[in-house]
């Protein structure tokens, strides 16, 4: 017995109650646990990370699309610089992204990614890239985004992504709260 001293209508609510505490725990556990998956079997068109870019570079090309949106109330204009590029597989690229802060306040923004299709998203693998890190955008001030890459070489070797043609690199800004340091900056003018 999961409740012993209780009977009835409040063994039935105690119980009605466990479940309701363990499906919200599960669900709050699953987005974290989720995300960890994706980077390392690169699901969902989670993409792979490097220092240094392929020693192998051969001779397929592949068209890399790119992509970008803003969340909901992100009040910046984002776009990339070039809607796409032929590279060759395990040659470095190099992408940019523009954005620009309309409004007469400093806005920080972070960018959520994926590459679609899913099953090239474990070969796309990013060298530096602007979503590794917060950005903040003065007032009326536009910047340009680097992105480099590549796509690994390994690619041709498995049996569902091997005959991808294009890969597209999505990104969406959302707004975030300023830093503290920025806070406290534009606090003190």
């Amino acid at each position: 017995m999961i409740f012993p001293g209780l009977q009835g209508p409040k063994r039935t609510l105690a119980q009605t109650a466990g479940v309701v505490v363990l499906m919200g725990s599960l669900a709050w556990a699953s987005v974290p646990f989720y995300d960890m998956f994706c980077r390392i079997t690169g699901y969902g068109g989670t993409t792979s990370t490097a220092e240094t870019g392929s020693d192998v570079i051969l001779d397929r090309t592949i068209k890399v699309r790119f992509d970008g949106s803003l969340a909901k109330g992100m009040p910046w204009s984002f776009k990339p610089v070039a809607r796409e590029m032929d590279i060759r597989i395990g040659e470095t690229g190099l992408a940019f992204y523009e954005a620009h802060n309309p409004t007469d306040r400093p806005i920080a923004g972070t960018a959520s990614y994926n590459v679609a299709p899913y099953d090239a998203g474990s070969y796309f693998v990013k060298i530096d890239c602007f979503c590794f890190q917060e950005q903040v955008l003065q007032p009326g001030e536009t910047v340009m985004m680097p992105v480099s890459f590549y796509v690994d070489p390994e690619i041709v070797e498995d049996r569902d992504a091997k005959y991808t043609p294009r890969i597209t690199l999505s990104y969406t800004f959302h707004e975030i709260d300023l830093p503290q340091e920025q806070a406290a900056l534009d606090l003190s003018n």
